[in-house]
């Protein structure tokens, strides 16, 4: 350390994550941008700067830089055939970090379009940029490289939301527990904030928004900035779960206009499962969030776009193109829609349980939640393979897990490897017709009463965390009056449709609808907000791809 910088020491992997291009691949890439020269000290790219772009280094060396309390850490130094930026640039997102020349040197600068028409043709260097690129990212959320600060308590419902939509959008940031902290007042008095506003969010050192909503955050961090509603879209997908990002990556990578809207983080329900072994392809098993992330760089890739913390609130179908109305009152008109809206967990009919959401009350089981139950006793209730995951997943710190299960048994609703897996671990517990009656605490969860119908036998326990993963309330209130929904509210399609369905929603065509068609043309329900949909992740991404063959061929009508 020294003059104010500090430089970081390289990751374990640095041949992949920094890796060099050979003569030929430069050649590649240099009629794709255009050659420019750099003087020692040029800013190429600041921090928080929109519209950057790709420096591929011809000649002398650019230093990737961010502020610190003592001045400046160095990431890394790129040199001859090294290349800048990292997930932020595919997405269009604001950079995390200054780029400068250290001395005169040469460079090809490749402009955002530039870049992502190079990693869809070329499919040696898209393999190493993509993987730089997702390494790189990796190595930012790990050291806490990120423009955020997260001051908040562990014991705060909010400040585990923020987290949570942080961790799972994939931007790096940093948490500073408000319980654990020493210097902590310190940092307060500098923004001044006190405790009454947490949780704090300090976005790119500047701005420090109070209690602010996940739409407040997604707009200081750039989310949306390079998103033009108001060009209309060949295809408009609502839900970036499993459904929706796999509709995603194959429509964008088959030559269509893409936008996709989710109302929080990429993933769904699938992306708050700790772990995923039954998803071909991944013998080992993969985490939700990983797959989740994995799919949303690859629908990036292809160009796909992403309208993050933004919720549909009404789907206007008096006309074609169809408008969606969006929660800031912006309206994207498209030609074909895909709802992947999904479900969410239904919540259990206990008096005060909402009180305690997220204190101490959850509805998804990460590395968070995990550590927060360290050597705890907790209640995951629940008898499908969501509740079977989370039971082993929490098993690994948590003390003891009580499995609580309202039916005889876990053969009817869960994957047998899940329930012999329970049975060899001994801290976990299962109790069949059993239920949770009572909730009690103060500002977080301390008691739960729980009844053994077999028995009619009544327990309390010191319990302060529950998991809730018992069945489905579909995401379709604001498809009112446009499409045809079962009984469950969920959206029918297809063959499931009734010629009374079609008569009453004055079905205009001489065609009947196709297999994942609602009842208006154009329009599709794929994955869990589907009537009659298949509860696994490879079936809700399968429905996606079919779908997205079905727009092809409604677009050529």
């Amino acid at each position: 350390m020294a003059n104010g910088r500090h430089v970081l020491p390289p990751p374990a992997n640095a041949e992949q994550v920094f890796p060099t291009l050979s003569a030929e691949q430069m050649a590649r890439i240099e009629p794709r941008g255009r050659r420019r020269r750099a003087a020692a000290g040029e800013v190429l790219v600041a921090a928080g700067q929109s519209h950057t772009a790709c420096f591929v280094v011809l000649d002398g060396e650019i230093e990737v830089v961010r502020p610190s309390e003592i001045g400046e850490d160095v990431v890394t130094t790129h040199q001859r055939g090294h290349f800048s930026g990292e997930l932020n640039l595919l997405t269009g997102r604001r950079g995390l970090a200054t780029i400068r020349a250290v001395v005169d040197s040469e460079v090809i600068e490749l402009q955002r379009d530039d870049l992502l028409a190079l990693v869809q043709t070329d499919g040696e260097l898209s393999e190493i940029f993509m993987r730089a690129y997702i390494l790189r990212r990796v190595a930012l959320i790990s050291g806490g490289l990120g423009d955020v600060v997260l001051l908040g308590s562990s014991f705060n419902a909010r400040t585990l939301q923020i987290r949570e939509f942080l961790s799972r959008n994939a931007h790096p940031h940093n948490y500073v527990d408000l319980d654990r902290d020493d210097g902590v007042q310190e940092l307060l008095d500098r923004f001044h904030v006190s405790l009454s506003d947490v949780p704090v969010v300090i976005c790119r050192g500047e701005v420090v928004l109070r209690n602010p909503s996940n739409a407040n955050i997604a707009d200081c961090l750039g989310f949306n900035e390079e998103i033009d509603a108001t060009r209309i879209r060949d295809v408009v997908i609502i839900g970036a779960g499993p459904a929706g990002l796999g509709a995603a990556v194959y429509a964008a990578s088959e030559g269509l206009d893409v936008l996709v809207i989710e109302s929080n983080s990429p993933g769904g329900q699938a992306a708050s499962s700790s772990r995923i072994e039954n998803y071909l392809g991944f013998p080992s098993g993969i985490s939700g969030q990983d797959l989740a992330s994995r799919a949303f760089s690859q629908a990036e890739k292809f160009g796909a776009e992403m309208m993050i913390a933004k919720d549909a609130v009404k789907l206007h179908c008096e006309k074609q193109p169809y408008e969606l109305e969006i929660d800031d009152g912006t309206r994207v008109a498209a030609r074909a829609v895909m709802i992947a809206t999904g479900a969410e967990y239904r919540s259990l009919p206990v008096e005060n349980l909402s009180r305690f959401n997220g204190a101490g009350v959850y509805f998804g089981a990460t590395p968070m939640e995990s550590q927060l139950c360290r050597d705890c006793d907790v209640i995951v209730v629940g008898g499908g393979n969501s509740a079977g995951q989370a039971a082993t997943f929490l098993a690994q710190t948590a003390r003891r897990v009580l499995l609580l299960v309202r039916s005889d048994g876990l053969a009817a609703s869960m994957s047998r490897y899940l329930i012999r897996r329970i049975e060899q671990i001994p801290s976990i517990e299962v109790r069949t017709n059993c239920e949770i009656v009572a909730v009690e605490g103060g500002s977080h969860l301390e008691r739960v009463r729980w009844i053994d119908r077999k028995n009619d036998r009544e327990q309390t326990d010191d319990i302060r965390h529950v998991f809730v993963m018992t069945g489905a309330v579909p995401a379709t209130r604001w498809l009112e009056g446009c499409v045809a929904l079962d009984e469950g509210g969920f959206v029918k399609t297809g063959g499931d449709l009734s010629r009374d369905e079609l008569t009453a929603a004055r079905w205009p065509l001489a065609r009947p609808p196709h297999l994942l068609e609602t009842t208006l043309p154009r329009v599709f329900a794929i994955g869990d907000v589907r009537s009659g949909n298949v509860k696994r992740v490879a079936s809700a991404v399968g429905e996606g791809a079919i779908a997205v063959a079905l727009v092809h061929q409604v677009l050529r009508e």
